[in-house]
């Protein structure tokens, strides 16, 4: 299986990436700071199984993000996790009604996010 992880802090995605890593599913790992970025690693570099979306990026959004990937047929069946400090109710229900899989708060733990991706990947 493969994993992007979208975040513009480096930190975060290490933190997102080891917890990946950990959960010994991910044969590979690929890193974006920005939803651009994502969609050129997406073309390039996929399909992916699933990508992990920070909301508040430079560049591109995570959101809007997860529309051009929802816009793209050969993309479909890609799982999207928002991964965001992002909590406004409306912005939640946004994502979701764009495509988004799942949705998970920052700070989280290892364990609530190995939870949330072995659900969205039916694991």
């Amino acid at each position: 299986m493969k994993a992007l992880v979208v975040d513009d802090s480096k930190s975060m995605r290490n933190i997102v990436k080891a917890a990946l890593q950990h959960m010994n599913i991910f044969d590979e790992i690929v890193e974006a700071e920005n939803g651009k970025i994502a969609l050129e690693k997406i073309e390039t570099q996929g399909p992916f199984d699933i990508v992990f979306l920070d909301w508040y990026m430079p560049e591109m959004e995570g959101y809007d993000c997860l529309v051009k990937i929802r816009e793209n047929p050969k993309w479909q069946d890609t799982k999207i996790m928002m991964v965001t400090t992002e909590n406004q109710q409306e912005n939640v229900i946004k994502a979701v009604m764009a495509g988004a899989n799942e949705y998970l708060m920052k700070p989280f733990t290892p364990d609530m996010l190995e939870e949330k991706v072995k659900m969205v990947l039916g694991l």
